[in-house]
């Protein structure tokens, strides 16, 4: 199946209304505010000195390059929808000042650009953590959105020069270019550079980086420790792992090769059904190294960000950088495509609503880089200051342990990468294929679908997740033979889907099929039962030992200390498998979604200061709680919150 063309979604509305629009009004403008401001993001600064148009050094980590271009490529999406005169001003002033600092061979680095400006200095890829592939992949990207949308070439161009210099070093320099697929997203760049100019070249480039992949030896921080082909299990870096597998699904859906697909099949469920946690968050590791286990010291490499052992799965700590899951949804999304099967859009679902919208705070311009599922107070030790590692030196932990969002992190990649999957989230819902529209995910809106039966209006009325009811209205200018497949969620117990108010019982791979000839008005209804489910996790996740989480259709609970009466403290809830929870408005106007109340016990208080200490004797004591959607925690200040709760028999 294929992806919606540019402005093929319109009218969001219902639970992701609001978002969506904060999204276009708030997080686009006000992340530019930062990115342009030479005192703040110095990104476009770096651009106008790599150009010559000021003196001046680069500031800022190696990849804020790429960072810049995720923000156009979300600005751009934004503009499409908004026709703001203002950000399209912006969005020219960037288009401007990139095209005139790449140089004519088509390599943009701006600390190499910039270098090479001021002193000759050439160092292009001499150091493979510099990330300029990873860079030109997003400009790669960003410039075929940005010709999708408004049909400008200026920055397609630019992307074209930039895997033209990709090419060249196939062919001239492999080694370079095999050594530096650091956080590769120049794979998937190539590939939409092939998809959006029809040049098979670029194809043939991507499927080049692959074959040359397999010829260089590193270390599973970067997944290259042994051939692409021989890899059995997800280890490493998750953000790189993640944008690998995306990148290789991209030329897998091109080329049709199934023994990667089979690879990619495997290893996706390595890493889901061991390695993420409930929430969808990826790379659990602040710090790990691999193989682990491994008898010789030789072979281990250190990993940070990292998927760890089957099962290794820590709360308080989880790192879970909100680029990890996003680039999990951009390799479900692809596996998607190929497949058709509805797991991987089951995950997207999962990330969409748990981790992706809660590494962004409610007023919309405040970010998380890690997104863990438990805060405790009094830290007796420094959290990694995660997001402002590009600082040199790295500052103090600061005077609280309690993490809460940021505007700014001087390590930017993962609020534009937040910003432009919440633009384009719309384009997750529904998908094409032969004579087949696919409704992937449950979001108010309308479509326009193009077939070779001809064209189709999709309208989708719902409020979900606030409730399970989905209605969905199909128009036709006449009489038109189609399939529609409906995603069933594999969470879901006995989903009825309905046609014109007849059943329908054809289910495959997890989608109700209705294949039929279509007529104008034809009504297809889902209601999804929204049972909150208590949910355990596997006996070798020993952080998870004995503790349950609640889940209310795909969105995944929390107990914030701010919800709790004086003098509680969530380490000392318990909450009974047949406590039965009540929904309730939420504390604040973050949502229509319900919070939870459900009747828990108050376990006595450890003693004070104690490693350990004796059992005690008083009886747990009735408390009532409310939990509130994961994606909203720490909207309210510092406080403690944790995803899973002490289980009382």
């Amino acid at each position: 199946m294929s992806s919606l063309p540019a402005g093929a979604v319109s009218r969001v509305g219902g639970h992701w209304g609001p978002v969506h629009r904060r999204t276009l009004d708030t997080t686009v403008p006000t992340m530019a505010g930062l990115l342009f401001d030479p005192a703040v993001g110095h990104a476009y600064e770096n651009f106008r000195v790599a150009a010559g148009d000021v003196d001046g050094a680069h500031m800022g980590p190696p990849f804020m390059d790429g960072d810049f271009y995720k923000w156009l490529e979300a600005a751009t999406v934004a503009f499409g929808v908004t026709a703001d005169a203002e950000l399209g001003h912006l969005i020219e002033k960037a288009v401007d000042v990139i095209t005139r600092a790449q140089r004519a061979d088509g390599y943009l680095h701006t600390p190499t650009n910039i270098s090479q400006r001021q002193s000759g200095t050439m160092n292009e890829l001499d150091d493979r953590v510099s990330f300029e592939t990873y860079n030109l992949g997003h400009l790669m990207t960003a410039g075929c959105v940005h010709h999708r949308v408004t049909g400008s070439r200026t920055l397609l161009d630019a992307g074209i020069r930039a895997a033209d210099y990709l090419r060249r070093l196939v062919e001239d320099r492999t080694d370079l270019i095999a050594r530096s697929a650091i956080c590769p997203s120049h794979y998937m760049g190539v590939v939409e550079l092939y998809r959006t100019t029809g040049d098979p070249g670029y194809l043939r480039l991507a499927t080049d980086l692959l074959a040359i992949r397999e010829r260089f030896v590193g270390g599973d921080d970067n997944q290259d420790r042994l051939p692409l082909r021989e890899q059995r299990t997800v280890a490493g870096h998750a953000v790189r792992a993640n944008y690998l597998y995306a990148g290789v699904a991209d030329v897998v859906a091109e080329t049709g090769d199934r023994d990667l697909l089979e690879l990619l099949e495997h290893l996706w469920s390595d890493a889901v059904n061991t390695k993420i946690h409930l929430t969808g968050g990826c790379g659990a590791l602040y710090d790990g190294a691999s193989p682990d286990g491994a008898p010789e010291q030789s072979e281990i490499t250190r990993v940070h960000q990292a998927y760890g052992r089957p099962y290794q799965l820590p709360n308080q700590t989880a790192h879970n950088e909100s680029c990890a899951a996003i680039g999990m949804v951009l390799w479900s999304w692809r596996m998607l495509l190929v497949t058709g099967d509805g797991k991987y859009a089951d995950l997207i679902e999962r990330i969409l609503h748990n981790s992706l919208l809660g590494s962004i705070g409610a007023d919309a311009k405040s970010y998380f880089y890690t997104n863990p599922l438990r805060q405790a107070r009094d830290l007796p030790y420094p959290l990694r200051r995660a997001g402002d590692t590009a600082i040199n030196p790295v500052p103090d932990p600061p005077a609280s342990d309690a993490r809460l969002r940021q505007e700014w992190l001087s390590c930017f990649c993962c609020p534009p990468n937040i910003a432009r999957t919440l633009a384009e989230m719309p384009y997750l819902a529904y998908a094409t294929g032969d004579s087949t529209i696919w409704v992937h995910q449950f979001l108010d809106s309308d479509a326009e679908l193009r077939l070779a039966e001809g064209r189709f209006t999709i309208s989708q009325r719902t409020d979900y997740p606030v409730s399970g009811s989905i209605r969905i209205t199909v128009g036709v200018s006449q009489p038109t033979p189609a399939t529609l497949r409906i995603r069933m969620p594999g969470w879901a117990e006995e989903p009825k889907l309905t046609i014109n108010g007849s059943t329908v019982d054809v289910i495959e791979a997890g989608y109700g099929v209705i294949e039929r000839t279509w007529s104008d008005g034809d009504e297809v209804r889902l209601v999804i039962p929204m049972r909150v489910r208590k949910l355990t996790a596997h006996h070798l996740a020993e952080e998870l030992t004995n503790q349950v989480a609640l889940v209310r259709g795909p969105v995944v609970y929390c107990l914030e200390s701010t919800d709790l009466p004086a003098g509680a403290t969530i380490e000392r809830v318990l909450v009974s498998r047949d406590a039965v929870p009540v929904e309730m408005a939420l504390p604040e106007d973050w949502a229509e979604l319900p919070a939870l109340q459900l009747s828990g016990l108050l376990a006595p208080a450890q003693a004070p200061g104690a490693l350990y200490s004796e059992l005690a004797t008083a009886d747990p004591q009735p408390v009532e709680l409310r939990l509130i959607p994961y994606a909203f925690w720490a909207n309210r200040g510092p406080s403690e919150m944790s995803v899973w709760l002490r289980l009382a028999w």
